[in-house]
């Protein structure tokens, strides 16, 4: 008996042993040593390497699987001029390297990839095989994710291609380093050492981004300055593009839309001025001298203070055309933001965007994308999609998601967004019948648009985990993932993520992946349940201020959207209220107009009603919510209990930087659950239900409290 305790003791400690020190920096790309049987096999498999020339692109892509197989196997793949067993071999479509093998390269575009066993010259090796460079780029490192997951079958039959063609991280970074609604520390671009030096860090993010498949990288802030696009600046951008190229990632510039009057000295910016053509003309010329690839632009204009060209009596659609033509003749291109809403105060916040930009549609031209938030108010924890997707056939949509986490928690929340992306992506816009999902939309299968993009703010700074925790890093993995197939799932995503930056051992990845899909639920109830949203403070937008009410603009104070009084809450956006139901299409409309239909998770975005509302669950709506506050704090207690169960497969490093930030997120959520509760209840003058613990504090400690130094700008 003692004796086969023992025995099994040991081989827990022997199983379970946690991993050596890790700081994060290496993020799904870690290639660790894998263990001895499948070291062999590994090795067995990528003995050599064979490619058809030494490219910038084919250099990364050998350089990276040397770099991957030497990790995981201690031996790196010597390079070879012909194949041999147990080598992987790249091959562009047409070359002899493939040796007569019938492959499906057909639809792949420049950029998809087939991974498959094969035969060639009568020995056994990994095929990877492409229309073009990036696709074996891209194919190489599907291979090592496979290596990395001990996901390696005896016969690989692998084919994949993105669905949308601008897979784009939109850094909002400012020139002194800030980084706007960023919590991983400064930005990583080193403006003031650039373009002199070039310093490792832009590489490894270039190849964590191209291991992804994200194709491009907008490098300034939306809230442009115009001096990043003065002639030192863009000596800067062409250094770091210089670094991106040769991982398949194009650089793009956000643009202040007054810059011809701050730095050209013009007296106007009017889109159809001719002088202020001319300049963006030459300016575009400027560019693309020094940066020949250079994507194109970004641009906010007329939002939160922001020029454009309703400053001077025109339409969006004109002031994206005036930059679209100064860059069309070098294959640049704009994404032009539909972001807006203005300071007349309408009926409706969500409305404004819909409201200027449908009537646009057709009017852009053939260069310019419009990029749309997931939702018509602002990255909100929950959102229903956005209006506008579905309801421009004629104009290409570029779907805008947020990857830092201004509203959920920033750095500290554990929230996965992997379900947010693809609750999102699966949302039914009937746009023309069932099945119109966003995902179709973006693209290009609802409507035949001729550019199709994806785009995320990104949550990268210089801290050395990158994302200001272990998890933040896994909604970029998760944006890169969705961005090449809209399609995918979550739960897989989140399997890959945990499998390379923990361990694939299923005894972590299991439990560890039920903790990421369950993540962003609980902070969406402990923040803003059943369909509350824009409860947080001024400003920073951490913690609970739903009794803020006297910022100068309603449409900033969170009482208009909860719009909570003594007979009950919620934002009436029915034809009774704003109508803004009947921006969807009439069978959404219909759907969302009715409470009995409306999903609980969506009740309060839609709907204003009683406090004793009668819910699904039997329950009152006042007793609902309150319950929704509590399961969100129950759900952070029960991660805190995941985590610590999960400590002997993770290192001492990254297991105690998250084990304390679920305690911290634990304090936010009791904080919120209370502060919240504390303030509905002087409206509602109801009880508590059973279950729920009355705040710890009046209402007023929590209306006294202020964070003036919180980080993100």
């Amino acid at each position: 008996m003692l004796r086969s305790m023992i025995a099994g003791l040991l081989a827990v400690l022997m199983l379970a042993e946690p991993a050596a020190a890790d700081d994060g920096y290496d993020l799904w790309l870690r290639y660790t040593l894998a263990p001895a049987p499948q070291r062999a096999a590994l090795h067995a498999r990528a003995t050599s390497i064979v490619a058809p020339g030494r490219s910038p692109l084919l250099a990364s892509a050998v350089g990276e699987l040397r770099r991957g197989f030497a990790g995981m196997t201690g031996v790196a793949p010597v390079m070879a001029d012909r194949p041999a067993a147990g080598a992987i071999v790249l091959a562009v479509a047409g070359s002899r390297l493939l040796d007569g093998q019938a492959l499906p390269l057909e639809g792949l575009g420049r950029e998809g990839y087939v991974i498959r066993s094969a035969t060639i010259a009568g020995v056994p090796v990994t095929l990877i095989a492409a229309n073009g460079e990036a696709g074996l780029l891209y194919g190489s490192f599907a291979l090592l994710r496979r290596a990395q997951m001990a996901d390696w079958p005896a016969r690989l039959d692998e084919r994949s291609a993105p669905k949308v063609q601008l897979r784009v991280l939109n850094h909002w970074d400012n020139l002194d380093r800030t980084v706007e609604r960023g919590y991983a520390g400064q930005s990583i671009w080193d403006w003031w050492s650039l373009p002199d030096w070039k310093g490792p860090r832009y590489t490894d993010y270039a190849r964590a981004n191209a291991s992804l498949g994200i194709n491009g990288a907008v490098l300034n802030n939306v809230n442009a300055r115009p001096e990043s696009l003065t002639a030192p600046f863009i000596a800067k951008a062409a250094a770091l593009a210089d670094v991106m190229r040769p991982w398949g990632i194009k650089i793009y510039l956000s643009a202040r839309f007054s810059a011809p009057i701050e730095i050209g000295k013009l007296n106007t910016a009017d889109p159809l001025d001719p002088a202020v053509q001319a300049w963006w003309r030459a300016k575009a010329d400027e560019i693309y001298k020094a940066i020949p690839d250079f994507g194109g632009f970004l641009v906010k204009a007329n939002s939160e203070g922001q020029p454009g060209p309703q400053d001077y009596h025109r339409t969006h659609a004109d002031g994206a055309n005036v930059l679209a033509q100064a860059v069309r003749r070098h294959g640049g291109i704009v994404m032009y933001r539909a972001f807006v809403y203005s300071e007349a105060n309408p009926d409706d916040r969500a409305k404004q965007a819909y409201a200027d930009f449908k009537p646009l549609d057709g009017r852009f031209d053939d260069n310019v994308i419009v990029q749309v938030k997931n939702g018509a108010i602002d990255f909100q924890p929950r959102e229903p999609f956005h209006p506008l997707f579905g309801a421009m056939p004629r104009t290409p949509l570029m779907l805008e998601f947020q990857i830092t986490k201004e509203y959920l928690g920033q750095n500290f929340s554990l929230a996965y967004l992997g379900p947010l992306f693809e609750e999102v992506l699966r949302a039914d816009t009937m746009a023309h019948g069932r099945g119109d999902t966003v995902s179709r939309v973006v693209q290009g299968k609802v409507d035949p648009y001729r550019i199709t993009g994806i785009a995320g703010v990104a949550n990268i700074g210089v801290d050395r985990d990158w994302s200001g925790s272990t998890f933040n890093q896994a909604n970029w993995y998760a944006f890169g993932r969705f961005a090449w197939d809209p399609d995918a799932s979550s739960a897989a995503i989140a399997r890959e993520w945990a499998a390379m930056t923990f361990t694939p051992d299923p005894r972590f990845v299991t439990p560890a992946v039920a903790m990421m899909q369950r993540s962003r639920e609980a902070v969406v109830d402990y923040m803003t349940p059943l369909g509350l949203h824009h409860q947080m403070a001024t400003g920073y937008h951490y913690g609970p201020a739903p009794w803020v009410h006297a910022l100068a603009r309603p449409e900033w104070n969170p009482v208009y959207y909860a719009r909570a009084d003594a007979s009950g809450i919620g934002f009436n956006r029915t034809a009774s209220g704003s109508n803004a139901v009947a921006q969807y299409a009439p069978p959404v409309a219909a759907f969302y107009a009715d409470p009995k239909t409306t999903p609980d998770e969506e009740l309060l975005w839609f709907h204003h009603l009683p406090w004793d509302y009668r819910m699904r669950s039997g329950r009152i709506l006042w007793d609902e919510l309150a319950l929704r506050y509590q399961h969100g704090v129950a759900e952070v207690a029960a991660m805190r209990r995941q985590w610590a169960a999960l400590r002997p497969y993770v290192d001492e490093e990254r297991f105690a930087k998250t084990a304390a930030f679920l305690t911290r997120e634990q304090h936010d959520a009791e904080w919120w659950r209370d502060a919240s509760l504390a303030y509905w209840s002087s409206l509602s003058r109801r009880p508590l239900p059973a279950g729920v613990p009355a705040p710890a504090h009046p209402l007023e400690h929590y209306q006294s409290i202020t964070l003036p130094f919180a980080p993100g700008n």
